[in-house]
């Protein structure tokens, strides 16, 4: 289980923003400004899945300067080196933030949220990219958390403390759940994380037992959508699996974040993870799992339209984006 020094490890001060919900490390607030990222038009993306469909559901992104904190394991020259490579830009990271929405029959199961008003003003477009998929937030029936940050976890409530989905069961990983709930675990956490759990119980509390439901890794959401443990970058994490008729697709969560950098270099940490080695290989066996069993994938930070094959490249890896 993470403790004080694995917080510490996993990015301390400066990942205790994002964790929050807020995404901009404090060594950053003070850096140039270089500018808006660019927001997509058309947000949403739809993939057939045997008898399901899969939507992908941008909501937003977020132009960060780039330091040497955000690959803490990896010198800033290689990283630059490797943005350089793909003609990126090598002073900042653009971040993107995208949901995704399992429709199967009469269900409509989302999988996290993003951040609703709560964050940058380039986030929080979610809700209208839904809408223009041809889908309201009354008939969301599930939401499923990958995990507790606050980018995947702030889109539930709004400023305002009300629900974003009021007619949806909202379901949790428990070894998740129960690490950011845990009062003890909170009140021994550097004064910089106390923030993340803070904005946990924000989102979380009131729910009651019939609306907020915990389960294990490995358990079938629906019929055909199950979820599986991917522990390191939180320490309950989850992917979250869907397949009809021969079809798969696997949502990656923050397995890796900006694949032109986890992907390509699997053995790079990004500053939040929590525990770096475990989400490490944890990295390495997922990747292998979609690319040998030729799997459609997604992650929360891949680039939009955000699902598409991986291919092995070299020592890591390679996102193909659906065309």
């Amino acid at each position: 289980m993470i403790n004080r020094r694995d917080l510490l490890v996993g990015g301390g001060a400066a990942a205790a923003a994002y964790l929050a919900g807020s995404f901009v490390p404090l060594v950053a607030q003070n850096a140039p400004n270089f500018g808006a990222p660019s927001v997509v038009q058309v947000g949403y993306r739809k993939q057939k899945l045997g008898d399901m469909e899969v939507i992908a559901l941008n909501d937003g992104v977020v132009r960060r300067p780039l330091a040497a904190e955000f690959v803490p394991n990896a010198p800033l020259t290689e990283v630059q080196a490797l943005l350089r490579s793909q003609n990126l830009p090598t002073e900042y990271v653009d971040v993107p933030f995208t949901a995704f929405l399992i429709v199967a029959g009469n269900r409509r199961v989302l999988i996290d949220t993003g951040f609703a008003d709560n964050g940058p003003a380039t986030t929080g477009r979610l809700q209208a990219n839904l809408n223009a998929a041809g889908f309201t937030v009354n008939d969301i029936d599930t939401v499923v958390i990958s995990h507790h940050h606050g980018d995947h976890i702030n889109g539930l409530r709004n400023k305002a403390g009300q629900l974003v989905f009021p007619k949806a069961k909202i379901m949790v990983p428990s070894i998740e759940h129960g690490f950011w709930m845990d009062d003890a675990r909170m009140a021994a956490a550097p004064d910089a994380m106390k923030g993340a759990f803070q904005n946990v119980r924000r989102v979380f509390g009131g729910l009651g037992a019939d609306q907020l439901v915990q389960f294990q890794a490995g358990q079938d959401i629906m019929p055909g959508v199950t979820t599986t443990a991917a522990y390191g970058h939180t320490p309950g994490m989850v992917t979250v699996s869907a397949q009809s008729r021969g079809e798969k697709f696997a949502y990656l969560a923050d397995l890796t974040n900006v694949p032109q950098l986890f992907a390509r270099n699997p053995d790079w940490s990004v500053v939040f993870d929590m525990n770096p080695e475990q989400a490490r290989q944890t990295r390495r066996s997922v990747f292998e799992m979609v690319v040998n069993e030729k799997v459609m994938a997604g992650g929360f930070h891949f680039p939009f339209p955000a699902f598409g094959r991986i291919e092995k490249m070299g020592n890591g890896y390679d996102f193909k984006p659906v065309a």
